[in-house]
């Protein structure tokens, strides 16, 4: 795949879940066995939204780099990593009983993308 349509896919993605950890997190987090009690686990959940929407944001910011570029390499690279420390930490959520119930999905949705940026990355040199 081109490179400027993997970082739009991508972009959309971490978007479309920035959005929803910031309009309904009361809705999303329910289903990986968490609770929202109070006020400031919402606040929590949308400061969340930061991350994910600058990741977005930079995804779709540099979808028109240049194919095979130095550029293209490096911004693949750093999504490779945060998609990583995505499978890491979600998988830490599930082994201390954090995440339960639709909990898998996300760090299997982090090792999908994680596999794909590399593949891009292999593609793009």
């Amino acid at each position: 795949m081109k490179t400027k349509t993997f970082l739009t896919i991508h972009g959309i993605i971490y978007a479309a879940f920035g959005l929803g950890l910031f309009f309904i997190p009361n809705l999303l987090w329910p289903n990986y066995g968490l609770e929202l009690n109070d006020k400031y686990a919402v606040f929590l959940s949308q400061h969340t939204t930061i991350f994910l929407g600058g990741i977005a944001a930079i995804s779709l910011l540099f979808k028109d780099v240049e194919e095979k570029s130095k550029y293209a390499k490096k911004i693949l690279q750093g999504l490779l990593i945060t998609n990583i420390l995505g499978v890491i930490i979600t998988l830490y959520a599930i082994y201390e009983g954090i995440f339960y119930g639709f909990g898998w999905s996300d760090p299997a949705f982090f090792t999908l993308l994680s596999i794909l940026s590399y593949i891009q990355l292999k593609r793009n040199n």
